[in-house]
């Protein structure tokens, strides 16, 4: 027998899913009808490769929220890890290995936030917060806040290389997202972080190892944070200190606009991809109109409040479908 409270929690994920898909259509169609330069190839392909530093934080920052946790150290872990992978760079040690000592950074850092959430029984919000700071401070001494220039052209590859005509970083997001995509949802252990998320008393009673979850996905978020800041110095040819900042700001802003939710155990990547590039088209159209870049702020924060507001009014019906099965 089919239990209607799941169905009808399915139902709502997917009528969230297509009224943001619906919304964002018609935010393409509103710009493309009051400028004549939105729905052009070259336009595109900027909006894709804006969206792709933002969107790989927010895949990292999408199973983090899956699992009622919260990671506001990105920025930073992006910025500590960027700063060192560009002195390695300039050093003269070989760009791959630079490369993944930059993620190796991330995923420690990672790792520190899973320990202090889960050992230590920190709020996510405390260790992450605790966790930005640290970071933002050792960029900052590291590099005696001044910017590293001159990275080699093998590895600007990475920000400004092109696959035919598809950006490098576009095909990175792509691969992040398909690849999540394919472990949350065909995959044993998507449904065990769902699970995890829905009720992780239940889920440590069932056998799921919630602990080593939470630990992995903070990692996991951390290498994320880590392989944006690679894309970001690679396209800048410049690594500073204070990048990243209010980035994590974004990435939340990309999840919660995609329909997870805070409570966890709600939401998913294919959401999360259409909130990245629904906030990117924002900011893209008000460019295009000419409209001072100020107002993107505030209409992103509208966006934001009433995806919250949605969410809760979503939250709130769930709970009268459980209480009525």
């Amino acid at each position: 027998m089919i239990d209607r409270g799941s169905l009808a929690i399915v139902f709502a994920a997917r009528m969230r899913r297509s009224g943001l898909l619906l919304a964002f259509l018609a935010l393409c169609v509103v710009l493309s009808i009051l400028s004549n330069r939105f729905l052009t190839l070259p336009n595109a392909l900027n909006i894709l490769r804006q969206s792709s530093i933002n969107g790989i934080i927010a895949a990292g920052m999408t199973l983090v929220i899956l699992t009622a946790g919260i990671d506001l150290s990105v920025g930073s872990v992006l910025a500590l890890s960027s700063v060192i992978t560009a002195q390695l760079l300039v050093s003269g040690l070989p760009p791959l290995m630079a490369f993944f000592s930059g993620l190796f950074v991330g995923a420690l850092l990672g790792l520190f936030n899973g320990i202090l959430v889960t050992l230590f029984s920190l709020p996510p919000f405390v260790a992450t917060l605790g966790t930005m700071t640290f970071a933002r401070g050792l960029a900052l001494s590291f590099t005696q806040g001044k910017p590293i220039t001159g990275l080699p052209e093998s590895f600007r590859v990475l920000g400004t290389g092109f696959v035919g005509p598809i950006p490098v970083p576009v095909i990175i997001v792509l691969a992040v997202f398909l690849i999540g995509m394919f472990f949350l949802n065909l995959t044993s252990q998507g449904e065990q972080l769902y699970a995890l998320g829905n009720n992780p008393v239940a889920a440590r009673f069932t056998g799921i190892l919630v602990k080593l979850y939470i630990i992995v996905v903070y990692s996991v978020a951390g290498v994320l944070a880590a392989l944006a800041g690679q894309i970001l110095i690679a396209r800048l040819d410049s690594a500073q200190p204070v990048m990243g900042m209010g980035y994590e700001l974004d990435a939340i802003a990309a999840v919660v606009v995609g329909g997870s939710n805070f409570n966890g155990g709600s939401g998913g990547l294919a959401g999360t991809l259409i909130g990245v590039l629904f906030i990117v088209v924002i900011n893209n159209g008000l460019n295009l109109l000419n409209i001072p870049s100020f107002w993107g702020q505030v209409v992103k924060g509208v966006v934001i409040a009433m995806a919250l507001l949605f969410n809760r009014v979503s939250v709130q019906e769930r709970k009268i479908d459980r209480e009525s099965v």
